[in-house]
């Protein structure tokens, strides 16, 4: 790392129209546990320098690790200067990192060490002090969710958090990772915890997914036009898919995959959220109380329906061929046990028992290794009555249908029917396409940019309640129960390919097909 001139007082411009994210934090320090890991290398570190890059930092904001390294703060400060010249998405400026520079501190320790809690308190009050954060302290747990007892039990031990931490205007925010428990239970064990030392509406729990614009989109696509929100009920649609497809295998994370699975890890919380969003009813304002509200009834109304070996579909990646290289199947990698039943693929049929919803069904999928990365919400509409046009000239026409991209190319697909040019009359599907990288100058903040920003600013639109994450495992706990009980093999799949057979069979069942995106 070069030499850094420390310089004080500069604070980046902001452009007055860029609307993007028009609301700057107020005096606050973010404290990172587990500095160390890919998140915070990744994400976390990068987004901090790209907010304080676009000027939406105050002057004196202090940036805090902590981790069981023997490092310095200098130390620290290098690690994050790499961080941010690999990962900022913004170009890089020495005004900025030297403001940023002067609030950077690291404390070394053990989670079950008082003393190095003790360490924790002494430098954020000295902060207070220096940097003029006024007790404002938003923790970061990105550590693994077995540590995050005993880390709310020190920091409220310490006098971190609750009573005697600062005057009545300051305040105290925990942002947590999922996975928010493996069950119903666990996750009311983990809230439990969590309380002891923040309130309710002081815990934050980041679902990275909610925070991307596509996402948050959805919201503004059904309820500021006109054009859908008459359409957006049971009387027009045929059904919703909702897909999240990655085409790379479990890597290095097998031994914290198995176990897990692809239902625990990507349906309980992305998906569901994202059902959520599709689903429910128009709030009565963007409040974050109104839209947990609604989001709450749609998951509290979802029903899965009584036979789930027919509703629901799992398997495991084999080993084979995939873009032209060789790759292992799931449970030849490294580290993996050769007999595990943890699915890599999991699909699911749901309905939503409320008057717009009624008879209309939601499948869910994710898988690894499939045949594209992709996230999208389609819904699908029911076929229009062809009495004006013969069977044979609709032969190339399919349902139509309005498809939410949410990565990698996110915008809004629109698929209906068009008279093919020339002699004859022939209907066939185009598709009208919108993409954000095309309709906007502006580039979408990052996930976690927006997300940070909103923990510091205390808005919790976009981070799912305790009620929503009960209400989800409510909803696959029964799904996960029922497959242990099947126990034996898992059914394989070819990598590249979009899932098992018994993914197919379960929509072939209702006379219907999964998009190829």
């Amino acid at each position: 790392m070069p030499p850094i001139e420390i310089s004080r007082g500069h604070n980046p411009l902001r452009d007055p129209d860029d609307r993007r994210l028009n609301r700057i934090a107020g005096p606050s320090a973010l404290v990172i546990f587990g500095v160390t890991g890919d998140l915070s290398r990744k994400k976390l570190m990068p987004a901090v320098y790209d907010l304080a890059n676009r000027g939406l930092l105050p002057p004196g904001f202090a940036l805090v690790g902590f981790a069981r390294r023997d490092w310095e703060d200098q130390d620290f400060a290098a690690v994050v200067y790499d961080a941010v010249k690999q990962h900022a998405r913004t170009p890089f400026r020495e005004d900025t990192w030297n403001q940023l520079l002067q609030g950077i501190r690291f404390v070394s320790g053990e989670f079950d060490d008082p003393d190095a809690f003790a360490r924790l308190r002494q430098t954020v009050e000295k902060l207070d002090v220096e940097r003029g954060t006024m007790g404002n302290h938003a923790y970061y747990l990105s550590i693994p969710p077995k540590d995050f007892p005993l880390v709310a039990r020190q920091l409220r031990d310490s006098g971190l958090v609750g009573e005697d931490a600062a005057g009545d205007d300051s305040w105290r925010r925990v942002v947590i990772e999922k996975p928010f428990g493996h069950d119903l239970a666990s996750a009311r064990a983990l809230n439990e915890a969590l309380e002891v030392a923040f309130p309710a509406d002081s815990i934050f729990r980041i679902d990275h997914y909610l925070g991307k614009e596509t996402v948050q989109n959805i919201l503004a696509l059904r309820f500021a036009n006109e054009l859908y929100e008459p359409i957006w009920n049971r009387n027009y649609v045929d059904h919703v898919q909702i897909t999240m497809a990655e085409d790379i295998g479990v890597g290095g994370r097998a031994g914290y995959y198995d176990g897990i699975g692809a239902a625990r890890d990507v349906i309980q919380n992305h998906l569901l959220q994202l059902l959520a969003l599709t689903a429910m009813e128009e709030p009565i304002s963007l409040d974050a109380s109104h839209l947990r509200a609604e989001k709450e009834k749609v998951l509290a109304a979802v029903e899965l329906p009584e036979n789930l070996a027919e509703a629901t579909a799992r398997g495991q990646y084999a080993g084979g061929w995939q873009g032209g290289e060789k790759v292992r199947g799931f449970l030849e990698e490294d580290g993996m046990d050769p007999s595990s039943t943890t699915e890599t693929f999991a699909a699911i049929k749901l309905e939503i028992a409320t008057r717009r919803w009624a008879g209309v069904p939601f499948y869910l999928r994710t898988g690894k290794r499939l045949g594209r990365r992709v996230t999208e919400v389609a819904v699908v509409f029911k076929r229009a009555p062809q009495h004006l046009f013969a069977r044979s000239q609709t032969l190339e026409l399919g349902q139509n249908a309005l498809v939410i991209r949410i990565q990698p190319d996110e915008g809004v697909t629109i698929r209906f029917g068009s008279k093919v040019p020339g002699a004859g009359t022939q209907v066939r599907d185009v598709t009208m396409d919108f993409g954000y990288g095309h309709a906007f100058t502006e580039a979408s903040p990052e996930a976690y940019e927006r997300l940070i920003l909103d923990v510091l600013l205390g808005e919790p639109p976009l981070f799912p309640r305790h009620e929503e994450v009960e209400l989800s495992w409510r909803i696959l706990d029964p799904v996960e129960e029922f497959w242990a009980q099947e126990g034996g093999p898992v059914e394989q799949y070819s990598p590249g390919s979009w899932g098992p057979a018994s993914a197919d069979a379960l929509l072939a069942r209702d006379g219907r097909v999964w998009r190829r995106p």
